[in-house]
């Protein structure tokens, strides 16, 4: 037996997924550009996200975890797949090999590992800046890095989402690092880095919140379609008198005799407390402001703008990620990425 219907609902927009990434493929003049599917797509779906971005013209995915190469290559071909965070352990090499994604090669130990292993087709993570992941550009020279096989050589930006004089150093820092490796292409910029020109494209560009409808800079705005739509149902509904108090610690208080609905949506699916305080839920044009703290699996609204309301009806989760992120200081990664595993089919 099939499980009965969720009580969240998830849509991701096809049309606007493949809008986006034809228009940050455009927008990296010269380069192409791949796409970055780490954390289930940012929290919208592999199998939601992949087939819409290989059917767009997308043929570079780029993955965090070897963890995450299982549900991706269920959709694209495994060799345009690649492991950021690189051959950590023997046993990561074994599964590289045995599916044929690509690793990314981050340290003089990881560059040791592949090499002993037979190596074959690799990326180069080199560390301009940021300070994470990559290898040191003083290590370049190190035989290790010679023999390897290297394909696409790259860095990432750190301060692309800001006007700021280090993208200019992080830009010199890469190419001077960039004729100390043989390899085939080069690659820089993030979603950020598209808006940044030309000379940040290099090769391959590596947008990732841009295509699920971020807006990292303000050049991106006019170019860019929301791509995740939210949905919840209502559970409950009940009148408070005069008095009655809302959820944990009783933060909201009833100056009148209301309507309420208790909706299926808590921090557990994304809504974290930081937006509460401000936010609405939509039916239409009305706006049903939360009421009081937000639970794991619940929240209360203000049921005023929308009196015909009943158990059973769905309500708007507004996802517009800037305006989401303005209102309640969550980055717009927080908010995708943390979605969580409950929303269901799509509206």
């Amino acid at each position: 037996m099939h499980p009965p219907e969720a009580s969240l609902r998830l849509k991701v927009e096809r049309g606007a997924l493949e809008h986006n990434w034809r228009a940050l493929d455009r927008l990296s003049g010269n380069a192409v550009a791949g796409a970055a599917v780490k954390a289930n797509c940012y929290g919208l779906g592999a199998g939601r996200c992949l087939p819409a971005l290989h059917e767009a013209g997308c043929r570079s995915f780029f993955v965090a975890h070897w963890s995450e190469v299982e549900a991706t290559i269920a959709h694209v071909p495994a060799q345009q797949v690649s492991v950021l965070h690189g051959p950590l352990r023997d046993e990561d090499v074994a599964y590289a090999k045995a599916t044929g994604v690509v690793p990314v090669i981050n340290s003089l130990t990881q560059a040791r590992r592949w090499t002993m292993s037979g190596g074959g087709i690799c990326h180069l993570m080199i560390d301009t800046g940021i300070n994470r992941l990559g290898l040191s550009p003083h290590d370049l020279g190190d035989p290790l890095i010679s023999n390897l096989q290297v394909d696409v050589v790259m860095s990432h930006l750190a301060n692309a989402d800001e006007d700021s004089p280090f993208n200019a150093q992080q830009l010199e820092a890469f190419r001077a690092c960039v004729p100390q490796v043989p390899h085939q292409r080069c690659s820089l910029a993030n979603s950020a880095g598209i808006a940044l020109g030309s000379e940040f494209a290099f090769d391959l560009t590596r947008p990732g919140l841009a295509l699920y409808g971020g807006i990292p800079r303000p050049e991106l705005a006019q170019e860019l379609h929301q791509v995740a739509h939210l949905e919840a149902a209502i559970i409950q509904t009940r009148v408070l008198k005069p008095g009655d108090r809302v959820g944990y610690n009783g933060e909201y208080v009833a100056e009148r005799q209301i309507t309420v609905g208790t909706i299926s949506l808590g921090y557990a699916d994304g809504l974290l407390r930081s937006r509460g305080p401000g936010t609405a839920l939509q039916q239409g044009t009305a706006k049903l402001p939360i009421l009081g703290k937000v639970s794991m699996d619940m929240v209360v609204v203000d049921l005023s703008a929308a009196p015909h309301l009943k158990e059973g009806d769905w309500l708007e989760v507004p996802f517009n990620l800037p305006n989401a992120a303005q209102q309640s200081a969550l980055s717009q990664y927080e908010l995708l990425t943390t979605l969580g595993a409950r929303w269901g089919g799509a509206i």
